[in-house]
């Protein structure tokens, strides 16, 4: 498959296709390639992830004037999911594109969630370095308009729980768990205090009135601190000793 043909359907023309080599390039056809001089997608996707942030806020800050600080937050983070952009990825075939190493292309890579939403954020980098933000914006904004009304609808719909355990999911490949940390007060005004881990790390704490009830707002924190940085993905991916 040519790069003219990924270049016809993202509706985009590259004056350096280089870049687009380069957002096509999983690490994994490099350790198969030592001796050329090659680089991956990762710095790429490092600047369309957050090129893909800014243009969807602004996106969202323009379309609805009535929402809050928070409420935008959850929208945007609902529209640059690792999901959604796979999804769009997959609009245009990206995983066909993708320069991989045999092993990888074996194991399923093409088709890999977070594999998809890395090169596509990494496409999405190497537009703006190459034709600037308004060529983002183009090829970004009419793929989120059309998931727009399904994904927001299921962002509103779903719960801190479950938001956080469909992120966990796709990004570690494991479940958050909530245990009971304590039960304070009387029979009739119970208040829980659970402890939100994944992979037997603690990220954050919530309480209520019930197990449920608690175990929602600590995932809500979670994710709050997940959108801020404030938690190391990179720890997470680790085992424990």
């Amino acid at each position: 498959m040519s790069l003219n043909d990924l270049q016809d359907a993202l509706g985009v023309k590259f004056r350096d296709t280089s870049l687009l080599e380069q957002a096509l390039t999983h690490s994994s056809f490099l350790n198969e390639h030592p001796g050329e001089d090659l680089a991956d997608y990762e710095r790429l996707e490092f600047l369309g992830d957050a090129i893909l942030e800014f243009v969807t806020g602004e996106m969202l800050f323009r379309r609805f004037p009535e929402l809050d600080e928070g409420e935008l937050t959850r929208l945007r983070s609902a529209l640059v999911r690792t999901e959604a952009l796979a999804e769009l990825a997959r609009t245009v075939n990206l995983g066909e594109y993708l320069r991989m190493g045999r092993g990888e292309v074996r194991n399923g890579g093409r088709g890999r969630v977070s594999t998809l939403c890395r090169a596509f954020e990494a496409v999405v980098g190497a537009v703006y370095i190459d034709l600037g933000i308004e060529a983002v914006r183009e090829l970004v904004i009419p793929r989120l308009t059309a998931l727009q009304h399904r994904v927001i609808q299921d962002a509103l719909n779903k719960d801190a729980r479950t938001r956080l355990q469909e992120w966990s999911q796709a990004e570690l490949d494991v479940a958050p768990s909530f245990e009971v940390i304590s039960v304070t007060g009387p029979d009739h005004d119970r208040q829980y205090l659970v402890e939100v881990r994944l992979n037997g790390i603690a990220i954050a704490n919530g309480t209520g009135k019930t197990i449920r009830a608690a175990g929602k707002e600590g995932a809500a924190t979670a994710l709050r601190s997940l959108e801020v940085g404030g938690i190391d993905i990179e720890r997470l991916r680790r085992p424990r000793d």
